[in-house]
């Protein structure tokens, strides 16, 4: 496998990663727990930063993986009490 093919199965991996981060805080903001969202946000930010860096047909085959995630923090989000 080239470099090229590692980052980008590297950058499906984190995807696929904080997506079941994402699922694990859904749970818990649904059972009354209080979230952190520093470490989501870093995670995210990185996530990001990988996926700028690849070329733009391999970003474009992620974007099903990107738009689960997506769909995945907003059912988040609206778990979140913003008081």
């Amino acid at each position: 496998m080239t470099p090229h093919a590692q980052h980008t199965e590297a950058v499906r991996a984190a995807i696929d990663t904080l997506g079941g981060t994402v699922a694990v805080a859904r749970a818990l903001v649904e059972g009354g727990r209080v979230i952190e969202l520093a470490g989501l946000e870093r995670d995210c930010a990185m996530l990001c930063a990988a996926l700028m860096a690849l070329d733009i047909n391999d970003a474009k085959r992620l974007r099903p993986a990107l738009e689960e995630l997506l769909y995945q923090v907003n059912r988040l989000a609206a778990h979140i009490d913003p008081s």
